[in-house]
């Protein structure tokens, strides 16, 4: 199976996930507040479905997606947030018939696209192949603090490897964004995957070193979680620098999560 079609077929996997933990709940619970400051389950999916249309108007006008984009960032540095504020009143069924409507438009536009074609995105075009693991990234980091939310427990899938990937080659990006510069000292990661398998990344033997679940991985690299708050093993300053700003998704610098006990 080609890459992206690989990647599809995850995709639909995390949509049909995503679709199952919020059908089963009532009206009220869209309002519930989610570990994202400010952010109600309602927010998250309202996140999800300006993010897809966005990556359709990408791949299909990338001139007139370029306009919004500009528009955007200079709008507001946090721009996401600007955006959940102004969808902050719409009722649960213009949400819920909107977030199938630009999910479906999103996979028949990423079907209908050639493999070599890409991405524009905001600040750097991507690949077709990392505009899907991105928005499959951004699916399952949403669904998860919907899940917390809800009190919904998931069951971790392989195919949080494609977000492993992601967080380990958005190292660089993370320090960019943030106006650092990157260590070039390389970094081990070696995670265990659901099927308890070894995913690894990076040079073996080096100083500096992640090991531990890779579901605790994705959950540090999506700031989801604090890195307290996980299994994961650090070695060496390099590695440890990294996971406290650990930033796989666009936007402004994330302040990522406080530790459990003190929120």
């Amino acid at each position: 199976m080609a890459i992206t079609q690989e990647l599809l077929a995850d995709l639909r996997a995390e949509t049909a996930e995503l679709e199952s933990m919020i059908g089963g709940v009532d009206n009220a619970s869209w309002s519930t507040l989610t570990p994202a400051a400010g952010w109600t389950v309602q927010d998250q999916l309202n996140h999800l479905a300006y993010f897809d249309d966005a990556t359709t108007l990408a791949i299909r006008n990338p001139t007139e997606f370029s306009q919004l984009a500009d528009n955007l960032i200079h709008s507001a540095q946090d721009f996401a947030g600007e955006i959940a504020e102004q969808q902050s009143n719409l009722s649960v069924e213009t949400t819920g018939n909107w977030l199938r409507r630009a999910r479906h438009d999103l996979l028949a536009a990423f079907d209908a696209t050639e493999n070599t074609r890409r991405v524009p995105w905001f600040g750097v075009s991507m690949s077709l192949a990392s505009s899907i693991t991105a928005r499959l990234m951004e699916t399952w980091a949403h669904g998860q603090d919907i899940a917390d939310a809800l009190a919904i427990e998931r069951q971790p899938t392989t195919r949080i490897r494609h977000i492993c990937h992601l967080g380990v080659q958005t190292r660089a990006f993370s320090y960019a964004l943030r106006g650092m510069e990157a260590p070039t000292e390389p970094v081990e990661i070696v995670l265990t995957a659901p099927d308890g398998s070894e995913w690894h990344w990076g040079q073996r033997g080096g100083q500096s070193s992640v090991s531990g679940s890779a579901w605790d991985f994705s959950l540090v690299v999506t700031q989801r979680r604090n890195i307290a708050d996980t299994g994961l093993i650090v070695t060496g300053r390099v590695a440890g620098e990294w996971m406290s700003i650990a930033q796989a998704f666009a936007g402004a610098p994330g302040a990522g999560r406080a530790p459990m006990g003190k929120r």
